[in-house]
């Protein structure tokens, strides 16, 4: 089984892939999109979205880290996916799946869903660019408002070359609601020869479990699941224990020291609020710290709250 990081904008950023793949479980990771319009954009771009191009393409830990792009001319991503893996990436991904309106206005992500054709074109005039030695993935929804064109699509990408694609599976409509509808992909799985990802809706191990019996897939892609439960990946390939709520803030603490140095605080509040907004799912404790953290704005003040959490903690365990 191989365990992959999803991309997430905003929230997955390098200091997460860092910290999560330390924890271990991951055999691949995939960045947020760089978005691609008209032009070969600067090695400057690439580096930002993804610095582990420079340390060879991976994480300290020594995770592959791809990168992924997403727009919607196909030799402008072709361009863009030669000029990523000549920068270090290990392969290219390509997004067809991402909800958002701002990308889907602009003929991005998931509203390629609805233009099989483009699927096609793009995937091949990317797959003829980049060497062979490197992969070239793919990330889809079952399908924009619904899995009309569902089965039509994937059979594109596989015509066109893709070396594997991951499905979350839900339609660009459905949003994140549950259910996944994981024996989609079963289907899928049926009408074409490239290797698949299943992903979507997984939060512990019995639902990685769940999703594999039903899928028919062994690899799983882990977003939101990975962020509620840092060890998640663990629990699933080791049966390994949910980590504890002292261990997850001394992540926190770790992260919010990274994240502050690395951009000045610029992004650390929102990225701790929506860090918190899935950790609280699996955590009592967080629920109750999400609750004053989320009328917080400035960065010493996140601290100064973390930092009481822990003074609290000790102090009771010395009690």
């Amino acid at each position: 089984m191989q365990i992959v990081l999803a991309p997430m904008e905003g929230v997955v950023d390098h200091l997460m892939r860092e910290m999560l793949t330390q924890i271990g479980g991951y055999d691949l990771c995939i960045t947020e999109f760089i978005r691609i319009v008209d032009q070969c954009l600067p090695a400057r771009v690439f580096h930002r979205i993804c610095p582990e191009l420079l340390q060879g393409g991976k994480t300290r830990a020594g995770t592959p880290v791809r990168v992924q792009l997403l727009g919607q001319e196909p030799n402008w991503l072709a361009e863009n996916a030669v000029r990523a893996v000549e920068l270090g990436s290990p392969g290219v991904d390509l997004n067809f799946g991402c909800p958002a309106k701002a990308v889907n206005k602009s003929r991005g992500g998931a509203v390629l869903l609805k233009e099989t054709e483009t699927l096609y074109q793009i995937v091949k005039a990317v797959r003829d660019a980049v060497p062979t030695a490197y992969p070239v993935s793919a990330k889809i929804r079952l399908g924009y408002d619904d899995t009309s064109l569902t089965l039509a699509n994937a059979e594109a990408i596989c015509a066109a070359g893709a070396s594997s694609l991951t499905v979350h599976a839900r339609t660009k409509s459905d949003g994140y609601r549950p259910p996944a509808y994981w024996p989609w992909i079963a289907r899928i799985k049926q009408h074409i020869t490239t290797p698949i990802i299943a992903n979507g809706e997984i939060w512990t191990a019995a639902d990685a479990t769940l999703c594999q019996q039903q899928s028919t897939c062994q690899d799983i892609m882990l977003g939101r699941g990975a962020l509620a439960m840092p060890n998640l990946a663990h629990t699933i390939k080791q049966g390994s224990v949910v980590m504890p709520w002292p261990q997850v803030l001394e992540l926190l603490m770790h992260y919010s020291e990274f994240e502050i140095a690395g951009d000045k605080g610029k992004y650390y509040a929102n990225r701790v609020k929506q860090w918190f907004s899935y950790l609280k799912l699996q955590y009592p404790a967080a629920a109750r710290l999400f609750q004053q953290l989320r009328v917080l704005t400035k960065s010493h003040d996140i601290l100064a709250l973390l930092n009481a959490e822990r003074a609290n903690m000790a102090r009771s365990k010395s009690c």
